[in-house]
């Protein structure tokens, strides 16, 4: 287990960033009154997102690796991180709508409905804290792969 530390500790800092991230659009007014352009901020959060991928591969090749790491071992390393990530998403989503912005759905589905863009039902059905969770399954996995890859790809060592 100590062996996959780095990756449990940056797999729990990337869901602490994706909760402060949330926080902040909570704070800022994407999810109630600015929520019409919640689509295009929520985007923005792949900066931070790769860059924790960044962090924690970097520290994974000059900790673990005495600085020579192979694009195989980043993207093990990745794989890892992104587990974490995907494992943890479920009671992220969780606190997100809970917790941090208990009314983001009720907001939301209003928006969509009232500008024409689904119907109440699936406004109701895709706004849901259970489909969020699915989604975010999802997406942490297509995207910590993705992530992996290419920053593994930068972070090898050549030669």
């Amino acid at each position: 287990m100590q062996k996959y530390m780095t990756e449990i500790r940056w797999g729990l800092i990337f869901t602490a960033v994706m909760l402060l991230w949330i926080w902040i659009e909570q704070l800022t007014g994407l999810h109630d009154q600015h929520i019409a352009q919640h689509a295009t901020y929520t985007n923005l959060f792949a900066i931070p997102a790769i860059l924790v991928y960044v962090l924690a591969l970097r520290q994974k090749k000059l900790r673990d690796y005495n600085g020579i790491m192979s694009w195989k071992q980043g993207m093990q390393s990745g794989l890892l991180i992104t587990l974490v990530v995907v494992l943890l998403s479920p009671a992220a989503q969780w606190l997100a709508h809970m917790v941090i912005s208990p009314n983001y759905f009720l907001n939301m589905q209003a928006y969509v409905v009232t500008e024409g863009m689904m119907t109440t039902e699936q406004a109701l059905k895709y706004f849901s804290l259970t489909n969020y969770m699915l989604q975010s399954v999802i997406g942490a996995a297509i995207m910590g792969v993705l992530t992996s890859v290419i920053v593994a790809f930068f972070l090898r060592s050549k030669g």
